[in-house]
């Protein structure tokens, strides 16, 4: 998912699993390199000139609020 606020664009890696520990663990670094090589692509796209570029994560779980995870990557 790509979103935006204001200046700050967003590359988002959504993870729906049956609990908050197997969506953590869902999140590894091979899955983060593949959402930073498609932000890379796509960045000329949306970004603007002195954009802040960052990779979130929401992990959605049964029975819960969506937690935001932002910028997990720091790569």
């Amino acid at each position: 998912m790509v979103a935006r606020r204001g200046k700050t664009l967003a590359f988002v890696e959504v993870k729906q699993r049956a609990s908050a520990d197997a969506a953590a663990l869902s999140l590894d670094e091979r899955r983060l390199r593949r959402v930073v090589a498609a932000a890379e692509q796509l960045a000329p796209r949306y970004a603007r000139g002195n954009d802040d570029i960052r990779i979130d994560a929401i992990f959605v779980i049964p029975r819960q609020w969506p937690r935001h995870l932002p910028n997990v990557w720091l790569g």
